[in-house]
């Protein structure tokens, strides 16, 4: 999908604008499969089928403060993670402030039965299905792995093998560290601070974690990575965490998508012990 074919989104920071550019011209001449997930056209998935599938799959959500981006910011990582034999799936969501929590969150639960329905027919293996994103995706895909009984009540099969986020949000909140209450939680009297952040939310039967930030990455989100992983070990969780060398919140990004990179070559590893 053009990205002019899509609704308006708010108006890009001075640095949200460069860290489009870079992503859209990394992806250039990228092309896979795409499908419509819903009817809206944020509501959309686009499918890389590896050459030489092993049935691993990664789903990975965009971010952009929950106010901008697209599943196209992220078809960058596709040669990456299809050199190793990954199928690499990304989806767009709905977006604030016209659409407030947990339409985006519902969005992404959507894309995944969506995934786990026709990765299949695309080379992937449905019962390897692990998910990650950077940044407020990161904390999409970290909302939706926490809890497997939260998740079988939302409707959605327990088929997540693993999360990896990328410079994620895990905590909302007076202490979070964050200058700006995000927009996408509506106002405070409806008290979404809570249902919104992982690591409140946390339960039994969760997951395995992958948790990636930037060595000069924001300090809060080095702070809640921390945090996360701490929790998760103390349920009983399988965790690992990832320091990116020399990379800030954007440069995590684009790590994500270098061939032969650090996060790409650690991700297969992980997927690897995580299927067993």
């Amino acid at each position: 999908m053009k990205i002019d074919a899509y609704p308006a989104q708010e108006p890009h920071s001075e640095g949200m604008a460069a860290y489009h550019r870079h992503l859209m011209a990394m992806a250039e001449g990228l092309h896979g499969h795409e499908a419509q997930y819903g009817a809206d056209p944020y509501q959309s998935i686009v499918v890389f089928p590896a050459e030489k599938p092993s049935g691993k799959v990664l789903l990975f959500f965009h971010g952009g403060g929950w106010t901008n981006g697209y599943k196209e910011w992220m078809a960058f990582m596709a040669p990456a993670l299809n050199e190793l034999g990954i199928t690499f799936a990304t989806a767009g969501y709905r977006l604030a402030p016209q659409h407030l929590f947990p339409v985006g969150l519902e969005d992404c639960t959507a894309a995944l039965t969506w995934l786990s329905n026709n990765v299949g027919q695309l080379g992937g293996d449905p019962e390897q299905i692990f998910i990650g994103g950077h940044s407020a995706g990161g904390h999409y895909a970290s909302l939706l792995s926490i809890n497997e009984g939260k998740r079988d009540g939302r409707g959605l099969p327990a088929l997540i093998r693993g999360c990896a986020p990328v410079s994620g949000v895990y905590y909302f909140g007076d202490d979070s560290g964050m200058a700006v209450r995000p927009r996408f939680l509506g106002a405070p009297e409806l008290g979404a601070e809570t249902s919104a952040s992982p690591l409140l939310q946390l339960g039994d039967g969760t997951c395995p974690f992958l948790i990636t930030y930037g060595e000069n990455d924001f300090p809060h989100l080095i702070r809640q990575a921390g945090q996360m992983a701490d929790a998760l070990r103390q349920r009983g969780a399988d965790v690992q965490t990832l320091v990116l060398p020399g990379c800030n919140h954007f440069t995590a990004s684009y790590a994500a998508g270098e061939v032969g990179g650090i996060w790409p070559s650690r991700l297969d590893e992980w997927m690897s012990s995580v299927a067993g």
